[in-house]
């Protein structure tokens, strides 16, 4: 596919009947062992793991060169659209989003980091803006962390300023808007009434519901963030601990590198 068709494809995902699900990944195998399965239709970077391939913590503390090099690795290996986690654009949402386009990306997260409403609605207009002056339909999907950043603050109180910051990024141009969150069926049902049918995105928390669930409440698209990852560690590490224990590897190893 070419990027045009590829960032379209990616966009008409969020609207279709069935939902987006996207595994998150962080490097080139992992990519491409989760875009071999047939259920893959796109495949999303968690900044948090893309992070930690490199050494640094999560929150845009690692240069964007570097997050921006592996993703376009990422890109390169894979068939089918590719979602960047960009968090809040790395300064500069616009020029943030224009790179990833160079490299191969067709859709990516852009957090808000609760700045003022203004000040994040200017941030995905100029992301929006950037990948249309591109000519690449772009899947933005806009990121509120009001849940959680919540605080003290009622559950009421969450899903009016979530409403409220994601009816503004579908005002600027954002395809999606994404609510990060132990969001339980009410919750989900409030926030897609006030976004919109097929305008909300979640995580998968313990609290949220399963895929088919997710379907008949209107959700768009789910993401497991950084999960999939520690998955990985784990059975990384447990493997580590019985092989020091005196255990042998398992005889049929699935060749997926």
């Amino acid at each position: 596919m070419t990027p045009a068709e590829a960032g379209a494809a990616l966009r008409r995902m969020h609207t279709e009947d069935d939902l987006l699900q996207v595994v998150n990944v962080w490097d080139v195998a992992s990519a491409r062992t989760i875009a071999a399965l047939p259920e893959t239709r796109a495949v999303a970077t968690a900044s948090r793991s893309i992070a930690a391939v490199f050494g640094y913590p999560d929150g845009e503390r690692m240069p964007v060169e570097l997050m921006l090099d592996l993703t376009g690795l990422i890109a390169r290996a894979v068939d089918v659209p590719v979602s960047a986690d960009l968090e809040s654009g790395y300064g500069s949402p616009g020029e943030t989003v224009r790179r990833a386009i160079g490299v191969g990306v067709v859709g990516a997260n852009l957090e808000d980091a609760m700045r003022p409403l203004p000040e994040s609605a200017a941030a995905v207009a100029a992301a929006v803006a950037a990948a249309d002056a591109e000519g690449v339909p772009f899947a933005l999907n806009a990121r509120t962390d009001v849940w959680l950043t919540g605080g003290e603050r009622t559950r009421a109180d969450r899903s009016g300023e979530a409403i409220e910051r994601g009816r503004a990024y579908l005002d600027a141009g954002a395809t999606c808007v994404f609510v990060p969150g132990d969001l339980g069926e009410d919750d989900i049902a409030e926030l897609v009434d006030g976004i919109g049918w097929r305008r909300v995105s979640v995580i998968g928390f313990p609290a949220v519901p399963p895929p088919d669930r997710l379907v008949e409440l209107g959700i768009a698209r789910i993401s497991y963030g950084p999960a999939p990852h520690r998955v990985a560690l784990e059975a990384l590490q447990d493997l580590a601990t019985m092989l020091h224990r005196g255990g042998v590897l398992p005889p049929a190893i699935r060749t997926l590198n």
